[in-house]
């Protein structure tokens, strides 16, 4: 992608700040991001602002009872709940200033690593099969104060283990011993499998993702019947696409003025956004 990618992903790994936190102990080499962390490298964007406004409405620091472990999921695959997730998180990691954990428990398909330019490797699988132990699996990323715990090793039974006692547990460990942390659980499609429904009951908070244009009216009603309605903190309608100005101006205020007005040598100018990152099909 260029000498300014490069140069951009240099940049990002100088930053990197060890961290005494048992929070996280593994630390990847050649940390190579994603460039659909579109909240990370492009904080003055439209896309960005958007997930600004979904941290603003979800989490409330201090808030008696606020939600801090949080399910993302879709109805079905491909709507893009692991771009929410994952931005999500950076977002909080970066502008919250808390520490932000994503878990992967899509056990049937995992892929939060790749985000961050690792293969797949040991994780929340091998933890609840009692084959490691958990930090020994914690990966800090070069986004200072977020760190991921992969979905591990394909196991026949992602069911029962995300079902388990020890993933109760764990959850039960993550919001009581670290008050200061909020957890994004990426889960697997709800139509698609019976996980979301078991973490339903775990999580303090769920968030559905639909994908504009393409999710029938009746699949997303489907989908929230199998999840606890009092927990659903709102939909997040992916990929909605604006042809004209007028449409922007409508939905969100403006079109352009208030938008990739700030940038640096982290943050490229909004010219060189798109030849840096062409859209991926």
């Amino acid at each position: 992608m260029g000498k300014m990618f490069d140069a951009l992903q240099k940049v990002q790994r100088e930053k990197y700040v060890e961290s005494q936190d048992d929070f996280q102990k593994s630390v990847p080499d050649n940390i190579i991001l994603d460039d659909r962390l579109i909240s990370f490298f492009a904080p003055s964007s439209l896309v960005t602002e958007q997930f600004r406004r979904l941290r603003t409405l979800i989490i409330k620091p201090g808030e008696k009872n606020a939600p801090r472990i949080i399910m993302v999921t879709s109805a079905a695959a491909g709507e893009g709940k692991s771009f929410v997730a994952v931005n999500l998180a950076s977002i909080i990691a970066v502008e919250l200033h808390s520490f932000a954990l994503l878990v992967d428990c899509d056990l049937r398909n995992p892929s939060l690593t790749r985000w961050f330019g690792l293969q797949e490797r040991k994780g929340l699988s091998d933890y609840l099969t009692g084959k490691d132990e958990m930090q020994d699996l914690l990966i800090k990323t070069s986004i200072e104060k977020l760190s991921i715990l992969s979905g591990g090793s394909i196991e026949d039974n992602p069911v029962e283990l995300i079902g388990s006692r020890k993933m109760r547990d764990l959850i039960q460990n993550l919001k009581s011993r670290y008050e200061d942390r909020y957890v994004i659980l990426d889960s697997s499609p709800i139509l698609a499998t019976t996980e979301p429904s078991v973490l339903n009951e775990m999580v303090d908070g769920i968030i559905l993702v639909i994908k504009s244009g393409e999710t029938p009216r009746e699949t997303i009603q489907q989908a929230v019947k199998l999840l606890n309605e009092n927990k659903v903190l709102g939909i997040v309608l992916n990929n909605m696409e604006f042809k004209t100005k007028a449409m922007l101006q409508r939905y969100f205020g403006a079109n352009h003025q208030y938008y990739d007005y700030r940038y640096s040598k982290t943050h490229p100018q909004p010219g060189l956004w798109r030849k840096l990152w062409p859209s991926k099909k």
